[in-house]
């Protein structure tokens, strides 16, 4: 007799379980939930009885532990204490005895919850966007640089890329067609990451460059931009969301995600960036040379990423390109071409 398939955890965050988990914390909803853009968690805009609105996450259950998730929540308000405009969780008084906390159960799930902030995608061919986002991405950075983390892991060749690769070739994510080729390319291009010894991995091995707490996922997707008419809450230009990715690494891994297009182009976008950045805070050059390095991993650890969460019902349908052969080659044409950017002169500012 066949088996039923097995449900997925998020199956059971239902409307009803998330309204039922807000009021555990003394947030009565009105009924009206929309479920926002999110693969990796559970994410609701929640419309509450008194007319305002908040943002519900229900965290993936098993990806962080509970201190890796105080921790990141603890970055936030620092940087909020430090008035840098990013959007972090509440502290509210749940069931627990322990008093208003940031991180809740309910029905199986950690969960947190944000004020609503609006926004729209920030204009990054403006120069004065750029600088904009660069000066509060040093005071970000100041902020990560005043300790550590102990409990998020660090971005790095060993758990972005090597990780990664062995993950996916031992439980025979690729293709046999294309398998060898892409392993053996594969590790070319994580050796070439790891040559660079702050984000090598291995251990003892460093540099004078320094790590500090990053947000780690600073896409445009993860800024939102506020006109200069907005409300005093928001206040105007950009703020930053979505801190689930922060952990230790070089500063510009918060900056290469926000460039595109040709040389030049990502040249003067760059440029306008640290311009910005260095009224705040030195911008230490030697960093330029981890772009295409930390471009390459990201590309290992996305693959990765989509096969561990092929079990829930989102990725097949938001992804149904993935795992086919012809996605696997582009993949080994990708790396290919990444390891010769890895080879290049670094971009220059």
């Amino acid at each position: 007799m066949d088996q039923p398939p097995s449900r997925h955890p998020f199956d059971a965050l239902t409307p009803d379980v998330v309204l039922d988990a807000l009021e555990s914390v003394g947030l009565r909803g009105d009924g009206r939930l929309t479920a926002l853009s999110s693969y990796e968690n559970r994410v609701y805009q929640v419309q509450l009885e008194d007319g305002s609105s908040v943002v519900a996450k229900f965290y993936r259950p098993e990806r962080w532990s509970d201190s890796q998730i105080l921790e990141e929540h603890g970055f936030a308000a620092e940087l909020m204490a430090a008035e840098i405009p990013v959007i972090g969780p509440l502290s509210l008084q749940g069931q627990s005895t322990v008093g208003p906390q940031t991180l809740n159960q309910f029905g199986g799930f950690g969960f947190s919850v944000s004020p609503r902030r609006g926004g729209r995608a920030p204009e990054l061919d403006d120069s004065e966007v750029l600088e904009w986002i660069g000066r509060f991405l040093a005071r970000i950075h100041t902020v990560g640089a005043a300790h550590p983390f102990t409990h998020r892991p660090a971005l790095n060749a060993q758990t972005f890329g090597f990780d990664s690769m062995r993950w996916l070739l031992d439980n025979d994510k690729v293709p046999l067609d294309v398998q060898s080729a892409w392993a053996r390319t594969c590790q070319t291009a994580i050796d070439l990451v790891a040559a660079h010894a702050c984000i090598s991995g291995a251990s003892g091995k460093n540099d004078s460059i320094k790590l500090l707490r990053l947000h780690g996922d600073c896409h445009p997707g993860n800024i939102l931009w506020t006109p200069s008419d907005a409300p005093a809450a928001a206040g105007p230009g950009p703020h930053f969301v979505d801190l689930d990715d922060a952990r230790m690494g070089p500063a510009v891994q918060d900056f290469w995600m926000l460039l595109s297009g040709d040389r030049s182009q990502r040249t003067r976008q760059l440029g306008a960036l640290v311009d910005g950045y260095e009224q705040f805070r030195e911008f230490d050059r030697r960093e330029l040379a981890l772009i295409e390095p930390l471009r390459t991993l990201r590309l290992i650890h996305y693959s990765a990423w989509l096969a561990r969460r092929w079990d829930d019902p989102t990725f097949p349908v938001n992804f149904p390109w993935f795992g086919s052969s012809d996605y696997w080659q582009g993949q080994l044409q990708m790396l290919e071409e990444q390891i010769e950017a890895m080879q290049e002169d670094p971009l220059v500012v």
